[in-house]
């Protein structure tokens, strides 16, 4: 596992070995960062479900101008740290260990707002509609942001969660990447 590019192009990154991780794979994470594409730039991104931190860590890499990890296990934590360390960007990041729910409501009463939040948490636990839903209520979403969910493709995900509604998928073998973003209206009550 690799950084794919940007400042820390071709750094190794650590993982810990077995089944408590599950890290997004190179060919995933080359996916996904050729969909979000420029949005990365300044953008302030959430890594939610962080694990070894791969993906925030690849956004800080391309431009990023800050990243939250969260994650609840001190060992993929303590990676997280040593893979900024080893990468160089660990001044514009920010480490909260904590379970994803409770971070969701701590990052809403602190009024924080994301332009990309990525959510990559256990496969075949349901947890991905929870998330959409957490985002939506403590409003975390930026104006125009993103949330990208990485799943199992036979994992339950919905259509809309509250105010945000699917408007991508792509299938990458047995991983799905849906993104959605929230609804709007136009001055006619459009949706958009």
């Amino acid at each position: 596992m690799r950084v794919i590019t940007g400042s820390a192009k071709g750094r190794p990154l650590k993982t810990l070995k077995g089944r408590d991780i599950r890290p997004t794979s190179d060919r995933v994470k080359g996916t996904l960062f050729n969909i979000i594409g420029p949005r990365v730039v300044d953008s302030r991104f959430l890594d939610l479900f962080a694990g070894s931190g791969a993906v925030g860590i690849e956004a800080l890499s391309r431009g990023a101008e800050r990243c939250v990890f969260v994650e609840l296990q001190t060992a993929h934590l303590r990676l997280v740290e040593a893979n900024l360390q080893a990468t160089g960007l660990r001044d514009r990041a920010e480490l909260l260990r904590r379970d994803a729910r409770a971070a969701l409501v701590d990052l809403g009463n602190r009024g924080r707002k994301f332009d990309l939040i990525f959510v990559d948490p256990p496969y075949g636990q349901g947890l991905v509609p929870e998330a959409l839903a957490g985002i939506d209520a403590h409003g975390l979403l930026a104006e125009d942001g993103w949330v990208i969910c990485e799943h199992h493709g036979k994992d339950p995900v919905p259509a809309a969660a509250g105010g945000l509604h699917k408007f991508r998928e792509v299938v990458i073998g047995e991983t799905v990447l849906s993104i959605f973003r929230a609804q709007t209206h136009d001055a006619g009550g459009q949706h958009s």
